[in-house]
Formats: C-alpha cells, structure tokens, sequence
C-alpha cells in the first residue's frame, strides 16, 4: 500500500466514525469477533458479545484503536489505530479524532503518551522488519510536539515494552532487555529513569540512571507516584520447559522506592498474571490486567485471559476488585487500562484472548 492510500484508508475510517457514530459498535465488533476462540476448558463462559451487556457507568468511544492515554487537562485521549499504525487524539468533548502522525510516511508506531508540558512521546520502530525484531531490537522513544504538523524526532534510545511518565514533570523512566543493549546478559533486564530536555530547542535525555537490575525476569516501568519518588513496574516472569524454552508467562505488580531502593511485590499471588496499568491520582491503588477469573471461568492463565483489576498498594495483595467482565465472554477480554488525571475516569480497549498483547478493537471509557 503506498503513502497516498494508506492515508486516505485512515481519513476514511475515522470519517466514518465521526459521521456516523451509531456504527461504532458494529465496527468494533465486527473487528473483534473475527478472531474469537476459545481456550475455555470448563465451559462456563459465554458466547456473545461483551459490548451488548456493558453496565451503565461504561460508554464506547471508537469502532477501533487501542493503547489509550489522556491528556494532561483530561479533555483528550491519545491513542494509535493499530500495531504499527499512526498515533492519534480524540477530543472527549465533541468526539473529533485528529491524526497526530498522518504526516510520518508508513507511520509504524507502537504507543503514544503524553508528557506533562501536553507534548508526546511515541514509541516504536522506524521501519518494519517483522513482529519480533520491530516490537524489540528495533524499538525506540520519539518526542512529539504537540503543535500542528510537527515531526516525530528520535530520543536516541531502544527500549523495552512502554514506559512511566511522570503527570508533574518531565521525567520518564523506560526499560531495556538484552535485546535493545547487548552488554545486558541474555536474560537481564535494567529500568532507567532520566528526563526530557528542551532547552535548547532540540529535546533530549539528561540525568539518565540505572535505579534497577536484575536477571531472570523481564522489567516494564508504568507509573510514578508519590511525588515522582516511587514507581510501579512490572516483573514478567516467564515460565520455561526443561530445554529452556519459554512457554508462557505471567507477571507480578512490583513498586519501586527510588530513594532507599526498596523493592515491593504488591500482587503476592504466584502461578498468575497480574500486569500494572495505569495507577490512580492519590498512588494508593493502581488497575491491573489480571487472570484471576480464571480460578472459577477456567481456561489458560497468563496475559491472554485477562479483566481490568484494580489492586491496592499496601504490599498484601488482597484488596484486588474486579472493573470488568470481558473475559466472561468467549474470547474477550479488557485491557491497557489508564486513569484520568483527575481520577473520574478510566479508558480501555476491547480486545480478543487470540491476539497479542496490546492489539484493540476500540475505546471504552469507564466512569468511577
């Protein structure tokens, strides 16, 4: 597909959202029933879809997208139309979408977020290789402005998954595996917390230091809380056979006092997956994407399972409330949850237990 009608295939499809609105449902589902299976062994979900039974404090945003992120104000939230696709913004008040990246030929990015100042940083590779070498080697944080027509610049940096960015400053902290810094032993994995500089017109990272390192498992930073003194993290921890092969993997919430270095496992739940996602205002509690449902609905544990959790930061692991019921559904599930700044809101995306992580079929937004 060349430059001129992928760029017309994403004014369409946003054309059609915004003129006709009524379709959004039809659309996501359309997307998502697709690929629907089925790895529930004991039955007990249902076939259906999960957008016909949303209770009344969830609304359906957009027939497609995923990896949401509000803005700063809480007036927008960004987010990319696809997996190596274009970074996009919706504005929450008029329901408008504006392509961010429509102007980047062959756009193959990965995630938006926004910065604090209301800038973007996006991440993803410059080129598509394949899955594998795009979503890891390959990786890398662009910076963004946030005035019209502006170019994606490179940050300099490879990394791991996404990242923590801070709602009072601009720090961020990223992660980075063997794959993006070879001098990593092959199953290491360090966090770096550093800031965006603009000074002098060109942004950049300064003040870059390694808070965290380990082998064995897998790191992703999330969130900063506490007045940017602590941080959430994920551990992935992948599950090998006798030949070392990976063939699964689950995950536990982890905090990180970046002070005294104190290291936290908050979820204190083995042989399950739970992810943290976005984390709430007053950083007492954070959402999770978690299999716990599993233990009565059945089915495979680990990331493809999964509801939208939320789980309070106390180092217990027992004040884990469930927000969604995807999952009761064949082949559904909710994840990449975020909170809104002013804590009133969550946003979502449907998503199918046969894809990858962080592949979407539309946003939902969730009213606490």
């Amino acid at each position: 597909m060349n430059v001129l009608s992928a760029f017309l295939t994403v004014l369409l499809f946003v054309a059609s959202f915004i003129t006709f609105p009524f379709q959004t449902k039809r659309i996501a589902f359309r997307n998502y029933v697709v690929k629907t299976v089925s790895d529930d062994t004991l039955k007990k979900r249902h076939v259906g879809n999960p957008l016909d039974h949303l209770p009344k404090n969830i609304e359906l945003l957009t027939g497609f997208g995923e990896r949401a992120d509000f803005s700063p104000d809480n007036k927008r939230i960004a987010f990319m139309t696809k997996s190596f696709g274009d970074a996009m913004v919706l504005d929450l008040a008029t329901r408008q979408i504006k392509c961010l990246t429509c102007n980047v030929p062959a756009a193959v990015f990965l995630r938006v977020m926004h910065l604090s100042n209301g800038d973007y940083i996006l991440i993803g590779p410059e080129k598509f290789e394949n899955i594998r070498i795009s979503r890891s080697r390959d990786n890398e944080l662009w910076y963004l402005s946030k005035v019209p027509g502006s170019k994606p610049m490179k940050l300099g940096v490879h990394m791991s998954e996404g990242m923590a960015i801070s709602k009072k400053s601009m720090k961020i902290a990223y992660s980075q595996v063997h794959d993006q810094a070879p001098e990593l032993a092959e199953h290491a994995s360090r966090l770096i917390v550093c800031e965006v500089d603009l000074s002098d017109g060109t942004p950049k990272l300064i003040n870059k230091q390694t808070v965290y390192e380990g082998t064995g498992y897998p790191f992703e930073a999330q969130d900063f809380f506490d007045n940017d003194s602590k941080m959430t993290f994920v551990r992935y921890e992948p599950i090998r056979d006798a030949a070392g092969k990976q063939t699964g993997q689950l995950a536990s919430v982890m905090t990180l006092d970046l002070k005294t270095n104190e290291v936290i496992n908050h979820s204190k739940k083995p042989d399950s997956y739970n992810e943290c996602e976005g984390i709430f205002p007053d950083g007492k509690h954070t959402l999770v994407e978690a299999d716990r449902q599993c233990e009565w609905l059945g089915g495979k544990r680990g990331g493809s399972n999964i509801d939208i959790w939320k789980l309070k930061l106390d180092g217990t692991g027992k004040d884990f409330v469930r927000l969604t019921n995807f999952n009761d559904y064949e082949g559904g599930k909710a994840s990449n949850p975020v909170v809104s700044n002013n804590g009133k809101y969550m946003a979502f995306q449907l998503a199918n237990t046969a894809d990858p992580a962080g592949v979407g079929y539309g946003l939902l937004l969730y009213k606490f």
